[in-house]
């Protein structure tokens, strides 16, 4: 019989080898994104010419993805925190199916999620040439995801009775909630922005459909970078995704757990 500690290399060398299967592909396009030219290897020497078109060709979208994904957190926290706690108190069956239902726009797919927004909102045509339009497909997209995530942590039994105490001592609802409650969830409520984050940053379907040509994101300006132009430039501008994302979702997950580090103590 086998003990855990026997069989713990085989489980490091597994997650090697999934590691090395999900990041060797991303290595090698961002290696392809410096080199002046890719058939021929490195021999044709490294460049950094390639970051310097994408820059001044969709620079502007990295500024958009980043601002469009700081508006849906920052919308998904206001309506979603909120959603998520009656969610978690109510024991109505209306209440269940809302739940269900607030699922839908991840089961069905982006395009069809868009084409009913631009059904519906489209004839609005300040709306729809504006970067507000492709918000609120991100919206509809992510809030499920802050929703279920912060709803789990208010339905643990010890914040019942942390909100009982506070409601027998006297505290409104206003001071139970923001006082008492939030500061709890903080770190789910960390982790939901997190993940809303990274969907919003990387939506491209329901994007696809919604932007126009003034209105681009990062995934789209990728997609048209990947079709019009050269393999290196299209790698490139993988490399700048990467490179303005990553040091974002690192300071968001290390703020996560210093919370949890706080809470814990």
């Amino acid at each position: 019989m086998r003990t855990p500690r026997q069989a713990s290399p085989v489980l490091l060398a597994l997650t090697a080898l999934v590691a090395l299967f999900m990041l060797a592909p991303i290595a090698l396009s961002v290696l392809a994104g410096l080199l002046n030219n890719y058939s021929r290897g490195l021999k044709s020497g490294l460049t950094t010419r390639w970051l310097a078109e994408v820059w001044d060709t969709y620079g502007g979208t990295v500024l958009a993805s980043l601002g469009l994904a700081g508006a849906c957190v920052l919308a998904c926290l206001l309506l979603g925190v909120p959603c998520a706690y009656a969610l978690a108190r109510s024991r109505s069956r209306w209440a269940r199916l809302f739940e269900e239902l607030l699922t839908l726009p991840v089961a069905v797919p982006g395009l069809a999620s868009a084409l009913a927004l631009i059904l519906t909102y489209g004839a609005w045509q300040g709306l729809r040439q504006s970067y507000g339009f492709v918000l609120i497909g991100h919206i509809v997209f992510t809030l499920p995801f802050m929703v279920r995530t912060v709803g789990a942590a208010f339905q643990r039994e010890e914040l019942r009775s942390l909100e009982e105490a506070a409601r027998s001592l006297g505290a409104r609802f206003d001071q139970r909630f923001l006082g008492v409650l939030v500061p709890t969830v903080l770190p789910a409520i960390v982790s939901g922005c997190l993940m809303v984050f990274t969907l919003s940053v990387g939506e491209f379907n329901l994007t696809w459909m919604l932007h126009t040509p003034l209105t681009r994101t990062l995934p789209v300006g990728l997609a048209d970078s990947y079709a019009s132009m050269r393999l290196e430039v299209g790698s490139a501008y993988t490399l700048v995704f990467l490179l303005v994302i990553l040091p974002v979702l690192w300071g968001l997950q290390g703020l996560g757990r210093l919370m949890e580090k706080n809470l814990g103590t």
